[in-house]
């Protein structure tokens, strides 16, 4: 099955609770979002396994391909769609190697245009740019601005995802400047209505 990355793409919080997660998730989904990534950085290896093979279940049911961030390992256990990795996390030739041709692979650049070049070359599927706004999850991240989504867009040549602090109200500049996929957490976990919440988000792609 081939996605591509474009949309709302949902992360996961550092949740414990496996059944809320989990009908949390199938909101998000119901809503329309087109990726989940699986993050919790705190959880227990047998927590991760868990959590991971039951939002597996949920999107392959959807049709959404689902993430695994950081642990490449478990991603190849569970056949997951792909890793989303990080600058200090394994190396995107060291993870293809271990997923094979057909995973995505996404990587995080944070600020620097350069390491979007250097995950590109590497044969990353998709990279991320972020904080992108002061963020609940990272509040010390480095600040990304929208002009790095237009002139990645200019240069290069893979999906532009924008990451942190993104909320219904600040995401339109980002779209504007070139976002192909604008990944949230808090926004959309903390709505009274999670799909509701998700179905806002979605006009703003139409466009693109």
């Amino acid at each position: 099955m081939s996605y591509s990355i474009k949309g709302l793409y949902l992360v996961t919080p550092d949740c414990d609770d496996t059944t809320l997660l989990c009908e949390q998730v199938k909101q998000a989904v119901q809503g329309g979002v087109s990726i989940v990534q699986y993050r919790h950085k705190t959880a227990s290896d047998a927590l991760r396994i868990e959590q991971a093979s039951a939002l597996l279940t949920i999107c392959r049911q959807a049709r959404v391909p689902l993430l695994i961030n950081d642990h490449v390992a478990l991603a190849v256990t569970l056949d997951a769609d792909g890793v989303h990795i990080g600058q200090h996390d394994q190396a995107i030739a060291a993870a293809r190697a271990q997923l094979g041709a057909g995973k995505i692979i996404g990587a995080s650049c944070y600020n620097r245009f350069e390491l979007a070049q250097q995950a590109q070359a590497a044969g990353a599927d998709y990279i991320a740019f972020g904080a992108c706004y002061p963020s609940p999850t990272k509040p010390d991240a480095p600040r990304a601005s929208a002009e790095l989504f237009s002139r990645a867009k200019q240069s290069l040549s893979l999906p532009v995802v924008g990451i942190g602090g993104i909320t219904l109200d600040n995401a339109p500049p980002l779209v504007a400047a070139g976002a192909d996929a604008l990944a949230v957490i808090t926004d959309i976990f903390q709505a009274t209505d999670i799909a509701a919440r998700c179905r806002q988000y979605l006009p703003l792609f139409a466009k693109n």
